[in-house]
């Protein structure tokens, strides 16, 4: 596997550079530090990148994709974490855009994938729900068909930043007698619809980033499901290959622990730099190591996609280290900064923070990043994928 661009892929790095430099504005940064984001402060870069006709690089050229190859996307991904722009959310653009540009007839095709791609529409999804987090397949959420709709009822849980949707795509018992797997079907459902209820879950460092979603006889068109009734778990495993697939977030991770080293140049101890003591740089070493080889399986999985071939399985692999790189970053952040890290010890007074800036945030983050190794599919439920899928076992 050559590792090496080329002079035309390094001018493609000079140009994406360029344009985030110029169009990502020290606003758009500003806003995305507050602890309570707005709509519009998610989607302001968004907007820039599809004014631009970048925000897809990953759909297909005839639906409003750019037509890179994978290494273009994958400088093109790294440019944006150097830069730390705004991540742009996947709900919409990676995870249902997918399956109707695969699976949808070509009246939905025609009716969402336009305001996917121009942020006019918000999408969250409907996959949790209380008692079937990893047991994905175990959801009690029913539609039954009453002509040409559903009504729905039942409960989502853990969804992230529905508040603000406009959209969710759910996941439906649609036969109860069926197996699990072979009973659910995959619905669009309008988030104005009546009997839809969206309730604050508050997250251990004060946010509000997730929600429970309830319905209650809740009316949605038979033209809102993708694909064939019953048939919705095909179409749900292949949304989750692509969300494991972004989870790793390698080029974001290598952002984090350039960051991280800063930190630990500047955090002493016993009047020494951390960042040279055996304990502490071993540790980065450690983290570093397992980087690089995350990094390394991440640019096989985009040789195979460059030849044709679909993520599968590796897809797995990816989403485990992934996570689990993010958390250590997080752990180890806030072991640098120590007592400082906590958000309740740095106030002073009313409104005054004390201690150094960067420890701002670190405590929340590493509780936040928590949940990584369980949404997409736990790290376990992951191992035993690769055990079947990839071992034979």
């Amino acid at each position: 596997m050559d590792v090496n661009f080329s002079p035309e892929e390094e001018a493609f790095r000079q140009e994406v550079r360029s344009f985030i430099e110029q169009n990502f504005t020290p606003q758009m940064r500003e806003a995305m530090g507050e602890e309570v984001k707005s709509k519009e402060a998610y989607l302001a870069w968004h907007k820039a990148l599809y004014k631009k006709g970048w925000v897809a690089p990953h759909w297909p050229k005839q639906y409003g994709g750019t037509g890179w190859n994978v290494t273009q996307r994958y400088i093109f991904n790294e440019e944006n974490a150097r830069a730390e722009t705004t991540p742009l959310l996947p709900f919409g653009l990676s995870m249902v855009a997918p399956v109707i540009f695969t699976f949808g007839n070509d009246e939905q095709k025609k009716k969402y994938l336009p305001r996917i791609l121009s942020g006019e529409d918000w999408w969250c999804q409907g996959y949790s729900e209380p008692g079937s987090g990893s047991d994905l397949a175990s959801l009690r959420t029913k539609a039954v068909r009453e002509g040409d709709h559903y009504i729905v009822n039942g409960q989502k849980t853990w969804t992230t930043l529905a508040q603000y949707a406009d959209w969710i795509f759910c996941l439906v018992r649609t036969d109860a007698n069926a197996k699990q797997q072979e009973g659910i079907s995959f619905l669009l459902i309008d988030m104005k619809t009546p009997g839809i209820t969206v309730k604050p879950i508050i997250v251990l460092d004060g946010a509000h980033e997730v929600n429970e979603v309830f319905f209650d006889n809740v009316k949605v068109p038979v033209e809102n499901r993708i694909g064939e009734e019953n048939k919705g778990w095909t179409y749900a495993k292949f949304l989750l290959v692509n969300e494991r697939s972004g989870i790793a977030g390698v080029a974001r991770s290598k952002k984090a622990i350039e960051r991280l080293k800063e930190i630990a140049r500047a955090e002493t101890l016993d009047g020494k730099p951390l960042i040279t003591t055996d304990e502490f740089a071993g540790k980065i070493a450690e983290l570093e190591i397992d980087l690089t080889a995350l990094e390394y399986t991440e640019l096989r999985t985009l040789a195979q996609e460059s030849k044709g071939q679909m993520a599968g399985p590796e897809s797995s692999i990816l989403k485990i280290k992934g996570t689990e790189v993010q958390q250590r970053i997080t752990e180890l952040t806030l072991e640098a900064v120590g007592y400082y890290g906590y958000p309740d010890e740095r106030k002073f007074g009313d409104n005054e923070y004390i201690g150094p800036d960067y420890a701002l945030g670190s405590a929340g983050r590493y509780f936040n990043m928590r949940k990584a190794s369980i949404y997409g599919g736990s790290n376990e439920i992951q191992r035993n994928i690769i055990a079947k899928a990839v071992l034979g076992l």
